[in-house]
């Protein structure tokens, strides 16, 4: 990912921030009534206001040295979303056994990250690009493995790779939980702060947009 820093965004100030996924729809009405829905995206993109999570001024600090850093809009950075940072469901625990990732053949030894929405009708995987160091667990055929011993994680890129006399065998399942950030940047390269209207209660808007890795 081009000009991208492995660096998290404020955690304290990530977790009281207000957003969530939004979709690209496109519909048109036909002559009879009835739509035509056509999705302009493959996969969805989150959008944030940071701003709801500042409270104090440090933390007001704390977000312009960050967003200086980053000139702005030029840097993606590493976002915690409090809603979804995990494979597991809300309130349990990760395990290997979260999210499939794909079925071994005896020769593939890479697979991506990924967690799948629903289930019923359209499920929607979702590539896990920004996993959180030392919180992957991966399992083969039902039982876990070992990084360092039997495979290798790219944080930076989601990919995992089993090690010579790992490779998956032909059949057997490959699964994994794990926790995860958000490859974003700033939608914005003003960052507008007001100190007489932030006393007062009024809160700074700072935008924060998912890039694609």
């Amino acid at each position: 990912m081009p000009a991208f820093h492995e660096t998290l965004f404020p955690l304290d100030i990530a977790l009281g921030a207000a957003g969530g996924p939004e979709r690209a729809t496109e519909i048109v009405t036909t002559l009879t009534g009835r739509e035509e829905r056509n999705t302009r995206l493959a996969h969805s993109r989150r959008r944030w206001d940071a701003g709801y999570g500042v409270t104090s001024l440090p933390q007001l600090s704390a977000v312009v040295a960050f967003f200086e850093e980053r000139r702005g809009r030029l840097y993606g950075f590493r976002w915690r979303d409090r809603l979804d940072h995990s494979s597991a469901a809300p309130g349990q625990a990760v395990t290997p056994f979260d999210q499939p990732l794909g079925t071994g053949d005896g020769v593939r030894a890479v697979f991506t990250l990924a967690k799948t929405y629903g289930g019923d009708h359209a499920p929607y995987t979702r590539p896990i690009a920004k996993p959180v160091a030392g919180s992957v667990r991966v399992a083969v055929g039902g039982a876990e493995r070992t990084e360092g011993v039997h495979f290798a994680l790219d944080v930076t890129t989601g990919a995992l790779t089993f090690l010579a006399g790992h490779v998956p065998a032909e059949g057997a399942d490959v699964t994994a939980g794990f926790l995860f950030d958000v490859p974003a940047r700033f939608d914005t390269d003003f960052l507008e702060v007001n100190l007489t209207a932030f006393e007062a209660g009024a809160i700074p808007r700072i935008p924060i947009l998912e890039i694609r890795p």
